[in-house]
């Protein structure tokens, strides 16, 4: 996650709270589907960005995973997510989000 995401995420998590912010990815990358939801939720892995150090604890999902196609609309859905669920390891995406959720995340949906 680059370092200017980091600080909107970081601003956004201060000024709402952190009760009132989800994120949301859409990495193609499992691997960096998952460094990406420990950035939000334990902190910048790396030491180099803005959450270095900094646990916000966000509930973070990945878009294919099923809490969030079930409050999506459908049509949307077909339009906008539909074709790359045909194309990539949908589970491995959302397992690997679920699981780093699972362990630093301070609240889910």
């Amino acid at each position: 996650m680059d370092l200017a995401n980091q600080q909107r995420i970081k601003d956004a998590a201060e000024k709402f709270g952190t009760d009132a912010v989800i994120v949301v990815l859409g990495s193609s990358d499992a691997e960096g589907a998952g460094i990406y939801a420990e950035t939000v939720t334990a902190g910048d892995p790396t030491f180099a960005g803005p959450l270095a150090g900094v646990a916000l604890g966000l509930p973070v999902y990945h878009i294919f995973e099923e809490a969030l196609r079930a409050e999506a609309d459908p049509a949307e859905w077909e339009n906008q997510v539909s074709m790359m669920e045909m194309v990539l390891d949908t589970a491995a995406l959302a397992k690997s989000v679920s699981e780093m959720r699972g362990r630093h995340g301070k609240s889910v949906l």
